[in-house]
Formats: structure tokens, C-alpha cells, sequence
């Protein structure tokens, strides 16, 4: 994957910020949170630029409640206080933020709209996660719905809510459809984006601010491409 992390705060798009929470539209390629590649997180810089922003001293607070699949684009939320954390991980565990995904299939699937139930088992050295019809061992209950939103000149765009929030799940779950999201050749697409990239974007939030107490709605537009210009 091409190397696409943040060389400046100034990069970053803000779709909300309040004293409790930031949401950034997260850009493909950026991880949310640091791991192996030692490449710069998008938490690490959505720090700079609350130390610069404000001028604060010392280390910068930020709990991160969430996350995204590293090619996946759109909406990551963070909290910026130690009060706002555990609110929010406790409203991300119980689902009661509404999730709404973009994804765009070469192959339609057979349904204008469904819901798809499966049985997802990950494989943990694949980083990979299986949908399976029926429960096998291991295997945790994945629930979507989905309906085309757009037919396109050689791609459909669909509209994904997610009922639960599985590993890999919008992808595997496509793919069992028949419907691998675009460039995402881990889950069968013929061929890959340039960019390393894949045609999945995290395009709406909606929730009840774990502080304020008021339903808070986010929507991201998706980066900019032929594929997504064409999308919006």
C-alpha cells in the first residue's frame, strides 16, 4: 500500500469538534492507531493538532473508540476527554451508533435490498474473517442490510447499515453475495486500486453525544476519485 499517513495536521479533514469528541473523515491508506508498520497514525496527528490548535503543553488526551480497516475511508470518532471515553466505548459496544456505509460492487447482487446474516469466524493469522450460512464453532452472528443506491456505467454503489460490527464484516459478508467491494482483492476482487485502496467508506454516524446528551449526525463526503465523483 502506497504510503498515504499524514506529513502535517493541516491535512486533516474535521467533520465535528467539541470539548469531548473530534470525527475526522479518515482518508484511505492513514491507520487509525499505531501498530507493526510504525507508520504515523491518524491518532497521533489528530494530537498535533490539538497540541497546536490550543497550545497545550505536555501530552495530549485522546481515547480511541473506534476504528477502520486501513484501505476503508470516512467517519472515525475520538474522544478528547477521559470523560467522554468510556461513554463513548460503552455507546459503540452496545450499538447505539448508527452506522452507514458506502460500497461500490462490480457484480449486483441479486436483491434490490436485503438482509444478509452470517456466521463470521476470523482467522487471525490470514487477518482474515470467513462468512459462514450457518453457525460453526467459534463463529459470532454478523448482521447487515444493504440496498442499491445507484447503478453506475460498469459498478453498482451500495448503501450498507450495519446491525452488528464484526471484523472485516461489510467486506466478507459481500463477498459471500458475490459482491466484492472494489480493489479489495483480500476478499476476491479481480484486481486491485492503485492506491492500495479500497471503494468502502464510512458515510454517515449518527448517535447521542455521550456528554451533551444530543443526537449528533456526521456525513462524509467520500475522497475524491472517477469512481466516487460519480457515486455523489
Amino acid at each position: 500500500m502506497a504510503d498515504k499517513t499524514y506529513s502535517t495536521s493541516k491535512n486533516l479533514q474535521i467533520l465535528y469538534e467539541d470539548n469531548h469528541l473530534i470525527a475526522i473523515n479518515k482518508r484511505p491508506g492513514d491507520i487509525v492507531q499505531g501498530d507493526k508498520t510504525g507508520d504515523i497514525p491518524l491518532s497521533e496527528v489528530v494530537k498535533e493538532y490539538i497540541k497546536e490548535k490550543y497550545n497545550k503543553p505536555g501530552n495530549v488526551y485522546l481515547g480511541v473508540a473506534h476504528r477502520l480497516d486501513r484501505p476503508t475511508s470516512g467517519i472515525v470518532v475520538f474522544a478528547k476527554t477521559s470523560k467522554a471515553l468510556p461513554r463513548l466505548n460503552k455507546l459503540f459496544a452496545e450499538k447505539e451508533a448508527k452506522k452507514t456505509y458506502w460500497a461500490v460492487v462490480k457484480n449486483p447482487p441479486e436483491k434490490h435490498e436485503d438482509t444478509l446474516i452470517h456466521f463470521m469466524k476470523r482467522n487471525t493469522k490470514q487477518n482474515k474473517s470467513y462468512a459462514n450460512r450457518k453457525e460453526v464453532p467459534d463463529s459470532k452472528k454478523a448482521i447487515l442490510d444493504y440496498r442499491i443506491l445507484k447503478k453506475l456505467d460498469n459498478f453498482y454503489l451500495l448503501e450498507v447499515d450495519l446491525k452488528t460490527g464484526r471484523h472485516h464484516q461489510i467486506r466478507s459478508q459481500l463477498t459471500a453475495i458475490g459482491c466484492p467491494i472494489k480493489g479489495d482483492l483480500k476478499y476476491g476482487f479481480d484486481r486491485s486500486n492503485k492506491d492500495g485502496s479500497i471503494h468502502l467508506h464510512a458515510r454517515s454516524l449518527s448517535f447521542i453525544h455521550p456528554v451533551k446528551k444530543e443526537m449528533l449526525e456526521l456525513l462524509a463526503p467520500p475522497p475524491h476519485d472517477v469512481i466516487w465523483n460519480a457515486c455523489c
